[in-house]
């Protein structure tokens, strides 16, 4: 049996173990192994429209891959910075692409409401096992990666990630 001192100094520890998973682990994402990111360019997504796409087709672009959920209230939150970062980087060769977490009519539903200019794909739950071979154990939301002209995995974001950084990671790939 413990006693109250051990028991206050337990969950002292608990608790601050706690804050600094939640401060530290978006910052540690980018610390992770390369990961290979062969699986996610050729997993077949369906589009809002019901084809059948693959990351692939956008091969040769810089792509800002955006993870993401309906129910996900940061996700939401953060869908007008990726419309207007795309807005203004995609004549340089930037594409965003929004992996839908969730089901096909729940999505369509959502993006009659919200309009997202770039093109969505849907996975379900398949994503989630992506997510974690590309850096993203948890599987958290939102998650958004940068994938080079190469389709190698340049930076790893968990959390809502703003138009200033994805602009800041962006730009210097595009004189390179």
């Amino acid at each position: 049996m413990t006693s109250r001192r051990e028991a206050s100094l337990l969950l002292g520890a608990g608790i601050l173990a706690a804050g600094a998973g939640v401060f530290f682990g978006p910052r540690l994402t980018d610390l992770l192994q390369p990961a290979d990111t062969s699986a996610l360019r050729s997993s077949p997504f369906t589009d809002l429209a019901g084809k059948k796409r693959t990351l692939d087709d956008w091969r040769g672009r810089i792509l800002v891959v955006n993870f993401w959920a309906t129910w996900c209230p940061p996700c939401r939150e953060e869908i007008p910075a990726l419309v207007l970062a795309r807005e203004k980087l995609l004549p340089s060769g930037v594409e965003f692409i929004g992996i839908a977490v969730d089901q096909a009519a729940k999505v369509s539903e959502f993006t009659a409401s919200v309009p997202i200019s770039y093109p969505v794909l849907v996975s379900g739950s398949a994503a989630l096992d992506l997510m974690r071979k590309l850096g993203n154990p948890s599987g958290g939301l939102p998650f958004t990666i940068v994938l080079d002209r190469n389709g190698a995995l340049v930076h790893r974001n968990l959390g809502i990630v703003t138009q200033a950084k994805i602009e800041s990671l962006v730009t210097p790939m595009l004189t390179s």
